[in-house]
């Protein structure tokens, strides 16, 4: 009876099983089929892109878009754009890693006046959308003569953002007050504690922070468009929309480079997976 029962339960728990990987696989197919066609059409001549919509297997494999296509516009290859948005996002990256790991561990361990008071508001910056500070932004960048450069797509990063300060917040807040103090006793300073202590152990969300805010700056067009001015400061984003301008009939050109403007953002994921995934459970644990 009692071997019955448990057959019985195993059996459903194989089926459930089954039936939960196999919608996991068609939601992620059904999800991922607009970049695979993307990917497959970039292989396609242009005659084919179209009237073979529905395959994505080409017919006849080309890689003539993506010799097209990388030589650019305006006299620039898309060897400048990458180079353009890879310094962008690096420098946001490490300016928003790093300020606010230094604004997280003064919000979640060092007591001082107002602390609650500037958390408030911290979390408030929160709701705010983008499109509020647009305007703002842009008077005050272009009263400062940036408008034309890169700064305002990278200083406001080494300023922190709420959300980051929070995710890396709920990280602090897991390690032990009492490492703090043996570290004081054996000489420390606050300086001493957070690179010697705090930073080494919370690795997983500074990855994060650089990660999400790498993938932020890449695909960042809205600041390219407001604030760059000349074909040779485009970024990725805002050059693909100019590229798909300047050749509205070459798909296939457009696609290629398109398909080519993923592959940093996947290397990077894939390279950081392990450290992204761990990063973003424990702060999901701890909230």
């Amino acid at each position: 009876m009692i071997k019955s029962i448990t057959h019985s339960f195993s059996a459903q728990r194989k089926l459930g099983t089954f039936f939960y990987h196999a919608l996991m696989i068609v939601v992620s197919f059904l999800m991922l089929y607009p970049v695979l066609w993307l990917v497959a059409s970039s292989f396609k001549p242009n005659g084919d892109i179209f009237s073979t919509a529905t395959s994505l297997f080409p017919e006849n494999f080309t890689l003539e878009h993506y010799i097209n296509g990388w030589k650019g516009f305006g006299g620039y290859t898309f060897t400048t754009f990458f180079s353009n948005s890879l310094l962008v996002a690096l420098l946001s990256a490490v300016g928003m890693m790093a300020s606010s790991a230094l604004v997280a561990f003064g919000l979640a361990r060092i007591k001082f006046k107002g602390r609650n008071i500037w958390f408030v508001l911290m979390v408030v910056t929160m709701m705010l959308p983008g499109q509020v500070m647009m305007i703002p932004r842009f008077v005050l960048f272009n009263s400062m003569g940036w408008v034309g450069t890169y700064l305002p797509m990278i200083v406001p990063s080494f300023f922190a953002s709420g959300f980051n300060i929070f995710l890396i917040m709920q990280f602090i807040r897991g390690i032990p007050r009492d490492m703090d103090e043996a570290a004081k006793i054996d000489g420390c300073s606050w300086y001493g504690v957070f690179f010697r202590i705090i930073v080494p152990m919370i690795v997983p969300s500074l990855v994060t922070v650089a990660v999400l805010t790498f993938m932020s700056s890449w695909e960042d067009f809205m600041g390219a468009l407001l604030y760059l001015n000349k074909p040779e400061t485009y970024t990725v984003a805002y050059a693909l929309k100019m590229f798909n301008d300047s050749s509205m009939s070459d798909y296939g050109a457009t696609f290629a480079m398109s398909a080519a403007s993923l592959v940093p953002i996947l290397v990077l994921f894939f390279f950081f997976q392990k450290n992204l995934v761990e990063g973003i459970s424990i702060q999901g644990l701890k909230g």
